[in-house]
């Protein structure tokens, strides 16, 4: 046996062997049938969620501005792209109550900061924080029963509502329906 194959034949077998520990070590799956994908913790670097309302998000409930604002940001940063106008596409739909990484507005701020497995930037360094809040507050005004109603065109989302603090008295996890979280 050459020194080249064995050099060779060692190396495979390391990269399987890899695979096979990267394989174990995937964070938990999400089945929701054939559409199945491995997300991240809802916790960067593990811990407990949040249980109660960011301070840092106060500024942006019951703000009319911050929403119109944060829809031309939306559109200008191409969240439209994957999202579209809220009802989902490339990337999921942001017009449900279906929240994977939490549907409160401090936990949508969360999601646009860091980003997302599977396709969602992290949009920290890229825009100030006040950018990613309005973006987080017009996101959130798109599920509330005010921006649905008032939208009965072909076009989603086109006249969002301000979200009350009262919107977001919830802890914000919603896997969407019939989804199970695996822990490997």
């Amino acid at each position: 046996m050459s020194s080249r194959f064995r050099t060779e034949a060692a190396l495979i077998l390391s990269l399987v062997a890899w695979g096979c520990h990267s394989q174990q070590a995937q964070a938990p799956l999400v089945d929701g049938g054939s559409d199945s994908a491995t997300v991240s913790g809802r916790v960067p670097g593990g811990g407990n969620a949040p249980t109660g309302l960011s301070r840092r998000a106060f500024p942006y409930y019951d703000n009319a501005e911050a929403v119109t604002t944060g829809r031309q940001l939306y559109n200008r940063f191409n969240c439209v792209g994957c999202h579209f106008n809220g009802g989902g596409g490339i990337g999921p739909a942001l017009m449900d109550d279906a929240w994977i990484y939490g549907g409160r507005l401090d936990q949508i701020h969360a999601s646009i900061e860091q980003g997302r497995p599977n396709g969602m930037p992290a949009w920290h360094g890229k825009l100030s924080d006040e950018q990613i809040w309005q973006i987080a507050a017009f996101v959130r005004s798109m599920s509330l029963p005010a921006t649905i109603a008032a939208n009965k065109g072909t076009t989603p989302s086109q006249h969002p509502a301000p979200v009350p603090r009262a919107a977001d008295m919830h802890d914000g996890w919603k896997l969407p329906e019939g989804s199970v979280v695996h822990n490997p």
